[in-house]
């Protein structure tokens, strides 16, 4: 359609709509599918009926009636994704993901299964037909906190605020006697997760605002419950808007606040304490100080998948403080003991001293210092951390300490650039022997001393040997230092991988050298060494999260050792279950199996309760919440019975079975969903019973779950652990599908920079089906998408002029030609037929516009214009017809209106069956139209090679050629391929090798030096071509005739030649026929013996 384009422009601004009619047609159109769609509820999705003959649900199970059987007559397909927090509108990357499942389901639903494919969104739920999915709030607690706190600073209204506010960080209370620390990016501080991403906004109400919360209503979400009131209904709205196939009767709240959902989460939990796979006890967990609870994947800002690292903390005793020390520092340590956890420090670092004990110190970093404060490190309460002094790196440097089981009695404090004060204690570890970074640090302090502000006798101690490997022997940094050419310390990318390769080969291969484990290997000594060394008080325990962990609440966390329920991923049985349902799941990509199989391999114990947010009680111990990951791992088949048990997203109202949440317990979950037989005293009728199990084995297992890349390290392998440890294996998950993030116009989707869109604006600005065609052309594997608005503009005008063709078509139906058809029609026919099959064997590869290219030819060689006889009523018509059922699973409301409206249907498209061929397909005659379609482009590019040839200095002059002049052709046909040609085949043939489908250059130019053919202009071009050929279609390529008459094509093409190339004449001859005359006649204007010979489509004019 009309509009100005500018790549450069933020979104929204790249596209800049200047004529809207195209547009608004389309948008009508949907908005009138839609109604019609939510009036006849076409997306309601039942269980079918009982087999003929059971007389209820009860006597179907009671006379094991096989649920196989039922699934042979009435196919049925099941498909989720995991649903978004209700904290925000949805945006165009939910709108990628959402496509995928939609895509699907569309197709599952014309080749005749019955569909269930819901939607979700957190909190709340629906199938597809889909479901939305409401739930968890714990980022709706965090953002309802933060405005509570923004109200106490700017009043109700917000009418303190002014801009220079905009980048204050309010004080906050905390929790917890520990202080809360912000983090030192201030990109990754005071955004929620999904709504305020890249906002550049520092307040919540700010972000309310953006998303169009009038400033008086803002108040009204201090309640959390508000949001869930307030984000579902604008999400329903979007999602019908996109055209979704929703069933909204199975929606719910993934809260308490449903009490039905609720029964179902304490079923979930306690059958998984019974099973002994929630454990309590102390353990690492990554926690947030500010809200005094663990700080799960989905309670973070961001570090999404960053785990607790657990590390030995060595202590080495201060003997004699460096000349540095300034005496308040020795005033302040006042006599007791300072421990330092190693001897390199960085000298621009700031360390601190912190009492650990009365009588002991320690000295690390504030960061370090936090984490163990909440360890038990400290002889204090938890949280709490006291520090004594500062003192910069620089003054510690030549301090001298003993080493813990040093095979020296003391040694010196160093310096080292590469010290990172975000790791560790920010004293790093000395061992020069296995650590390249150590061994290079101490080669340039020995090589430059007054450099680095040292006595040289500080580094004076040789590098002493503690392990052996095979590979790298007893001084491993040594030799990779010199193998990979280390010069400096500041060679990071070098260092980094000899680090590596040193760490791997001495943990794996390595043996000890020393001490009382000799002998042993490294992997045997190590937990060892460790525990000897915290036994004797010379090393203690130390965990940090491996990188940055920002909370919901920004605050920055740090790895707590607490007393937790858990859940026990990671215990060899479990997850060797796991592994086999993997092993049997279709994961589409390789890459997606392999990222499974790397978080089975690391994922341990998870914690499974909070006490912070919105969510269902833990049932053993009620002071908890259970965490918002572990109670929506198995929610998908909530979704099978969620219409039977309650009306509404809240289950304020029972559903058609009239059943009481309370009436649902343990046992009558265990009868529905497990294999449990329903209790004698069940408060549930078994007929009702019998129904919701009939309903939830009828939909089970689900057969594909399609979600984001990110969340494999969490959500998607719960969801893998939790169905291997809960269900049986014939209700396992069939296949899970990964994507990656959506781009927009080829950059980052963020609010900051302008560069996004929300699924609203999206669909207004280019209307769902254009949207909807634009994501599927964006990406379909595990890499990032692109959403290009081009794209979509684009998609308009195709649809637009889809529906106007169709229109015309249908206007002019009593003109088209009736009757047998001819070589065209069946042409048309049979090319027809091989997309429709090549769309259903593999829908998610198919060429859309291949179809579409399909009539454009059959239009354009038909055209009595061109010559042709004018295009065939009944072939039109079933084009028309397949198109719109092709399209029905991308763009639903454009098929809609041209299956009602054009073709007259009274019945939905969204009940139609998938095309089918009308008969088996000629492949001769798709050869055919190939052929045909080469022909007129080769004879055009042939004429532009004529018009450009000149005659040189030593060359005959060649005829001068006059395009205005009239034009005519003459195409000399074959019937053998050149002797030159086949030879060439020949010695490609003997060179190929077939099993490895490879070929052998050298013997190749051998062979043709041989024959000859080295210095032919033809054949060497002819080689390079016939050779890719060879390598992309094997055996196939050396089977180079025709399974048709080229003679009588070019015959049957002559009417479209002459038209659109504008010759006065053209001619088809056979070779064989032109020497004939030729050799009778001689050379004449028009007849050329070269062109003869030359044996391809050449013409004269």
């Amino acid at each position: 359609m009309a509009a100005t384009i500018d790549h450069s422009a933020t979104a929204g601004s790249v596209v800049v709509m200047e004529k809207t009619d195209k547009r608004d047609f389309l948008i009508d159109i949907e908005k009138s599918a839609q109604s019609s769609w939510q009036s006849s509820r076409i997306f309601d999705a039942n269980a079918p009926p009982l087999p003929e003959g059971v007389p209820s649900y009860a006597e179907f199970f009671a006379t094991n009636q096989s649920m196989s059987d039922v699934h042979a007559k009435h196919p049925k397909w099941f498909g989720t994704f995991p649903y978004a927090y209700m904290n925000g509108s949805l945006h165009l990357g939910h709108a990628f993901t959402i496509s995928k499942i939609e895509f699907a389901a569309g197709f599952e639903r014309m080749r005749g299964r019955m569909f269930c494919s819901p939607l979700d969104t957190m909190p709340q739920e629906c199938p597809s037909r889909q479901v939305l999915a409401c739930g968890h709030a714990d980022p709706i607690q965090a953002s309802a906190d933060k405005l509570i706190r923004e109200m106490e600073m700017f009043g109700e209204d917000f009418s303190g605020f002014s801009a220079a506010d905009a980048t204050v960080e309010p004080e906050i209370p905390t929790p917890t006697p520990a202080k809360s620390l912000e983090s030192v990016d201030p990109s990754k501080a005071k955004k929620g997760k999904l709504n305020a991403k890249s906002t550049g906004l520092t307040y919540q109400f700010q972000i309310l605002e953006l998303i169009g919360v009038p400033r008086e209503e803002i108040k009204r979400f201090a309640d959390p419950h508000h949001w869930l009131h307030f984000f579902p209904p604008i999400a329903k709205e979007d999602l019908n808007s996109l055209g979704a196939r929703v069933d909204w009767r199975r929606q719910f709240l993934t809260t308490d606040a449903n009490p039905y959902y609720d029964s179902f989460v304490r079923w979930q939990m306690n059958k998984l304490h019974a099973q002994g796979k929630i454990k309590f006890g102390e353990r690492y967990t990554v926690y947030s100080p500010k809200d005094g609870q663990p700080c799960m994947d989905h309670d973070r800002q961001s570090g999404e998948a960053v785990n607790p690292q657990e590390y030995t903390g060595v202590k080495l005793e201060v003997l004699e403080w460096g000349k540095g020390v300034s005496g308040d520092v020795l005033q302040a340590i006042g006599g007791r003991k300072v421990f330092m956890t190693n001897c390199f420090v960085g000298p621009k670092l700031t360390y601190g001293i912190y009492e650990a004990s009365d009588s002991e110190l320690f000295l690390i970093t504030d960061r370090a210092a936090r984490n163990m404060a909440f360890q038990g490190t400290f002889d204090f309460d938890r949280g709490i951390y006291r520090n004594v002094i500062d003192i910069s790196g620089a003054d510690l440097i030549g301090t001298k300490v003993r080493p813990a089981f040093g095979l020296v009695e003391e040694v010196y404090v160093l310096p080292m650039e590469g010290v990172l004060a975000t790791k560790g204690t920010g004293v790093v570890t000395s061992v020069p022997s296995d650590s390249p970074d150590d061994y290079r640090t101490l080669l340039d302090l020995r090589k430059k001393p007054e450099m680095y502000k040292i006595d040289p006798s500080w580094a004076a101690v040789d590098p002493i040997p503690v392990l052996s490997t095979p590979k790298y022997g007893d001084m491993a940094a040594e030799t990779l230092c010199a193998q990979l050419k280390i010069q400096s310390q500041r060679d990071v990318k070098q260092l980094a991988e000899a680090k590596d390769l040193a760490y791997k080969e001495g943990f794996y291969n390595g043996v000890m050298l020393v001490g009382d484990f000799k002998g042993q290997t490294v992997a045997e000594a190590k937990p060892q060494v460790r525990q000897q060394m915290i036994d004797r008080g010379v090393a203690i325990p130390y965990a940090e999260p491996e990188s940055e962990v920002i909370s919901r609440s920004a605050d920055v966390c740090v790895v707590a050792l607490v007393d937790q329920w858990y859940l026990d991923y990671g215990e060899d049985e479990w997850k060797g279950v796991a592994k086999k349902l993997l092993e049997r799941m279709n994961t589409y990509l390789p890459e997606t199996r392999n990222a499974f199989e790397a978080v089975l391999d690391w994922l341990n114990q998870w914690a499974c309760a909070r006490s912070y947010g919105l969510g269902s009680r833990l049932p053993w111990d009620p002071q908890f919440l259970v965490e918002s990951l572990s109670d929506s791992t198995i929610y998908m088949s909530y979704y099978t019975v969620a219409h039977l048990l309650h009306q509404d997203m809240w289950g304020g109202k029972p559903g058609s079975l009239g059943i009481t949440p309370d009436q649902m317990t343990d046992a009558v979950w265990e009868y529905v969903l497990g294999s449990g037989d329903l209790p004698a005293d069940s408060p549930v009728p078994v007929e009702k019973a019998a129904e919701l199990k009939y309903a939830f084995q009828y939909f089970y297992p689900l057969d594909i779950r399609s979600s984001g890349k990110d969340l494999i390290p969490n959500h998607l392998t719960f969801w893998i652990y939790n169905h291997a440890a809960l269900f049986p294996e014939h209700h396992w998950p069939r296949a899970v599908r990964t994507n990656g993030h959506l781009m927009l116009n080829g950059k980052k989707m963020s609010k900051s920079t302008g560069n996004f869109l929300t699924m609203r604006e999206a669909t207004r600005k280019y209307g769902a089906d254009a949207m909807r065609l634009s994501l599927a052309d964006a990406g379909d594997d595990i890499t990032d998408a692109n959403f290009e608005e081009t794209v979509a503009n684009a998609a308009i005008l195709r649809l637009h002029t889809a529906c106007m063709w169709a229109e015309e078509i249908k206007a002019a139906e009593s003109t088209l030609r009736t009757g047998a058809f001819n070589d065209f029609d069946r042409g048309f026919r049979t090319e027809m037929d091989a997309l429709i099959q090549g769309a259903y064997d593999a829908f998610d590869k198919w060429g859309l516009y291949d179809f579409e290219n399909a009539r454009n030819w059959y239009r354009t060689i038909c055209a009595p214009e061109n010559g042709g006889p004018g295009m065939h009523h009944d072939l039109v018509f079933d084009w028309v017809r397949a198109n719109a059922l092709l399209m029905a699973p991308f763009t639903p409301h454009f098929s809609e209106h041209i299956w009602q409206t054009i073709l007259g249907e009274k019945s939905s498209v969204q009940s139609a069956a998938f095309p089918t061929p009308s008969g088996p397909i000629d492949a001769a005659v798709l050869g055919q139209l190939e052929y045909m379609r080469g022909v007129v482009d080769s004879i055009r590019s042939a004429e532009a090679l004529v018009s450009r040839r000149k005659g040189g200095k030593q060359k005959a002059p060649t005829p001068s050629y006059d395009p205005s002049k009239p034009k005519q052709a003459r195409i000399y046909v074959a019937s053998d391929f050149p002797e030159w040609q086949n030879k060439s085949v020949q010695l490609v043939r003997e060179a190929w090798d077939e099993a490895s489908n490879t070929i052998d250059e050298a013997k190749l130019r051998s062979s043709l030096d041989a024959a000859g053919l080295n210095k032919d202009k033809r054949a060497m071009p002819f080689c390079q071509l016939f050779k890719r050929k060879v390598l992309a279609t094997g055996p196939s390529a050396f089977n180079r005739s025709l399974p048709f008459s080229e003679l009588d094509t070019l015959s049957l093409l002559r009417p479209l030649i002459k038209a659109s190339l504008k010759y006065g004449e053209c001619y088809v001859t056979s070779v064989d026929e032109a020497n004939t005359i030729l050799g009778t006649e001689g050379e004449k204007e028009g007849w050329s013996k070269e062109r003869a010979e030359a044996n391809s489509k050449h013409f004269e004019r």
